[in-house]
């Protein structure tokens, strides 16, 4: 992959932890620093904690100790503050979260319109454009229903991308697509990737992880077991426990 300049960081973790109420430790003093522009890939075991990585830093999850910073805004109890971070991170999740009764232009002009108060022609031009970068433009006027789950996932990445966010997330974006629909969403990372989108990603995709992140999380039991370059990671890992994971899934 060619070598791609990276920014200063746009989000700093600093110790943070979350314990659920059933007592689960999710995170247990979690630190790390993301740069702009930056493609950080994050995988591990079922329950190790990554999709509470990311719910917590646009605030879905409340942490109970720590600190992140986004772009030099504090992720604090200010709801001005929570409300700026929301806006510029987009978040994309497995399951779609479309709204049934509305086209795909109208999901994807919704946010436009309700959070940045765009007009209706503006939104629409935005979201048209949106379409046509993620290969769906003909399919405008179809309803979620009547698209394939490839097909929903883009039209729940156009969404994101409609409010201009500084960040993207994807929380195992192709994890309930079929197998064959799979490509047709990480072409769509790979291009924001190469574009300088700053992107955290849970996936099991590590075909993904090894051309296109510059850093690769390794989480288990809330932690970070190890991070490193993509060649570090899957020709060299140091860590023991990194080594096993790797051997199960390679």
């Amino acid at each position: 992959m060619p070598e791609k300049h990276l920014g200063d960081y746009i989000i700093n973790v600093n110790k943070i932890c979350k314990t659920f109420p059933n007592g689960v430790k999710a995170l247990c003093d979690f630190s790390t620093n993301i740069r702009r522009a930056e493609v950080v890939v994050v995988i591990g075991p079922s329950g190790s904690g990554k999709s509470t990585f990311l719910r917590c830093l646009n605030g879905l999850e409340e942490i109970d100790s720590g600190e992140i910073i986004f772009d030099g805004t504090p992720l604090d109890s200010h709801k001005k503050n929570r409300l700026k971070i929301r806006r510029e991170m987009g978040m994309v999740f497995q399951s779609f979260n479309l709204f049934p009764h509305k086209t795909v232009l109208g999901n994807i002009m919704l946010a436009q319109q309700l959070v940045k108060k765009s007009s209706a022609q503006l939104a629409k031009s935005v979201s048209m454009e949106l379409l046509e970068k993620v290969g769906i433009q003909d399919k405008s006027e179809s309803y979620p229903a009547q698209l394939s789950g490839g097909q929903q996932q883009r039209v729940a990445i156009a969404r994101a991308l409609a409010l201009k966010p500084k960040v993207m997330l994807f929380d195992e974006a192709t994890s309930a697509l079929d197998p064959e629909m799979i490509g047709e969403v990480l072409d769509v990372m790979k291009t924001l990737a190469k574009e300088g989108m700053t992107m955290i990603c849970v996936t099991h995709e590590l075909g993904f992880a090894q051309d296109e992140s510059d850093w690769v999380i390794f989480m288990d039991e809330g932690r970070i077991i190890e991070g490193g370059t993509a060649e570090h990671f899957f020709t060299n890992p140091k860590e023991e426990r990194t080594k096993q994971f790797l051997s199960q899934i390679l």
